[in-house]
């Protein structure tokens, strides 16, 4: 499953499947400005949802968890 990410600004990505968009990765941060996690959210949850998906949203506690639950997804242009 080759998904890539194209970053937009920072903290969010568009999520691409096979050169499709699909979805987006984003970073949730408190008032603070710490981060509080990443999600990778599907633009549609109809079924069938693309391997790992199992629901329209998933959280992580970083963008590299993030990257490696999603097959070693790699970021456009470097990180």
């Amino acid at each position: 499953m080759p998904y890539t990410l194209q970053r937009l600004a920072a903290g969010s990505y568009d999520l691409l499947l096979d050169g499709d968009v699909v979805g987006s990765v984003v970073r949730s941060l408190s008032k603070g400005g710490d981060v509080r996690g990443w999600y990778a959210e599907l633009f549609e949850a109809a079924p069938p949802l693309p391997p790992p998906f199992t629901q329209e949203a998933h959280r992580f506690d970083t963008l590299d968890d993030t990257l490696a639950w999603l097959g070693g997804a790699q970021i456009e242009g470097g990180v």
